[in-house]
């Protein structure tokens, strides 16, 4: 004869938040309200660096169709929204006004004007990267807190039971399952913010990563194609 299948318990997930002490409940509610956020922040995150990536290329396109940057008209230091046109706009503005207060004073050399739009490029290669990395902390923060506050609430939970089957006598395994079983659901609320987070913030901090580098790159292009131009 067949051995009869195993019958697994069905875990009433409401019935044991409801057996949860109020410190349980509201790390549960606390942990639920981070996961919301969480999956709302990779979300949101991933859609912007996408949609930035795809302006920075457009832009990058435009440009290299042009024989001259220094040039440009004002609209084509407008699209300050763009992390490469930005760095554009503030490494021509720069530029020029290197030269405009150079000429007043009858100082005005090349040198002087390539210096102020490398420091230009700097301070907007910084704006972008920390652009680029916000709420990044934020998601970090969750990843490693969701399962530490997951674990409070499940030491509070099994300290109350014993300290309750103490109070009125019994000690037996029935008696103590309930409390126990209600303490780990805050345990399994923590996994469940933290193993998305983790995987979200992971791909996330690569893409971070791999844009930052593209933006540094296109940086120092800039920089080369601005030198090259105002020494012919």
């Amino acid at each position: 004869m067949l051995a009869p299948l195993p019958v697994f318990a069905v875990v009433n997930i409401v019935e044991v938040f409801i057996r949860c002490d109020p410190v349980g409940q509201v790390i549960t509610v606390l942990l639920g309200v981070f996961s919301v956020i969480a999956w709302a922040i990779m979300w949101g995150k991933h859609r912007d660096l996408k949609d930035l990536r795809n302006l920075n290329l457009r832009f990058e396109q435009q440009l290299r169709g042009e024989r001259t940057l220094l040039d440009q008209p004002e609209a084509a230091r407008q699209q300050r929204s763009i992390p490469y046109a930005d760095l554009f706009a503030d490494a021509v503005e720069a530029y020029w006004r290197a030269a405009a207060i150079g000429q007043e004073k009858g100082e005005d050399t090349l040198r002087a004007r390539l210096e102020h739009a490398e420091n230009a490029l700097q301070r907007a290669l910084a704006r972008q990267i920390l652009r680029y990395e916000s709420s990044m902390v934020f998601l970090a923060s969750i990843v490693s807190g969701a399962p530490f506050l997951g674990l409070l609430g499940t030491v509070w939970g099994v300290m109350t039971a014993f300290s309750e089957a103490v109070s009125s006598g019994a000690g037996g395994i029935k008696d103590l399952a309930p409390g126990v079983t209600a303490a780990l659901l805050t345990t399994i609320a923590g996994l469940l913010v933290a193993i998305p987070s983790v995987f979200g913030y992971n791909y996330l901090f690569a893409n971070t990563k791999r844009l930052i580098t593209e933006l540094e790159n296109y940086a120092s292009a800039l920089a080369d194609r601005i030198e090259l131009e105002s020494k012919k």
